[in-house]
């Protein structure tokens, strides 16, 4: 009988993961079974009970899965000392954009919804959340430190209205909420004016 090695069963898991986000993306959450994502994958039910648990271990897991790569992407982003802030910004839109098309968006509000009425999955939205909301505080701090007050807002306020400011968008482009009336990609990058603005003014002095 052939060894099954590690790297076997991490590429296993991802298959499965991956198999998971093609049926929550084309079925739901309420179309989503270990039966369909078995049946996607190739493989036997058993394989998703041996590696997750339960149909909630796989959800939970495709989540971290995901967030995971987005929230080191968007680091190393904030992270760049070649960036100016207003490129940060625009680089965030852009991967909003990008989060969109991949169907990543679908995937956490799907979960953020199932996360009303089951505990696990709302505390595991709840903590992504909060990873994205601390890296936008250390943008609005960036910005402070560089240009000073904020005016009558904390660094927490601004953080907080600035990440509500993507979740609420981000729900109502799914719901096909978005028209030339109601510019929410184009309202959210125009801030990136804002912020360049800032910049060209404090270089100028």
């Amino acid at each position: 009988m052939a060894r099954v090695t590690a790297e076997r069963v991490k590429e296993t898991k991802r298959e499965l993961l991956e198999a998971a986000q093609q049926v929550l993306l084309e079925e739901g959450y309420s179309g989503l079974s270990t039966r369909r994502v078995a049946e996607a994958a190739g493989t036997q039910m058993s394989q998703i009970q041996y590696h997750f648990g339960s149909k909630e271990g796989m959800i939970l897991a495709l989540f971290e899965y995901l967030n995971g790569q987005l929230i080191d992407r968007q680091t190393r982003t904030f992270n760049n000392p070649d960036l100016s802030v207003s490129q940060k910004w625009t680089a965030s839109c852009d991967y909003l954009d990008d989060d969109i098309a991949s169907g990543y968006v679908r995937v956490l509000m799907e979960l953020t919804a199932a996360g009303w009425s089951n505990p696990a999955i709302g505390a595991a939205v709840r903590s992504a959340y909060a990873e994205w909301r601390a890296l936008i505080l250390s943008l609005v701090r960036e910005v402070e430190q560089q240009y000073g007050s904020l005016g009558p807002f904390t660094a927490q306020e601004i953080g907080a209205l600035v990440s509500a400011a993507f979740i609420g968008a981000e729900a109502a482009i799914m719901l096909g909420y978005e028209s030339p009336d109601i510019p929410f990609r184009d309202a959210l990058r125009r801030f990136g004016k804002v912020i360049e603005v800032m910049e060209t003014a404090k270089s100028e002095e």
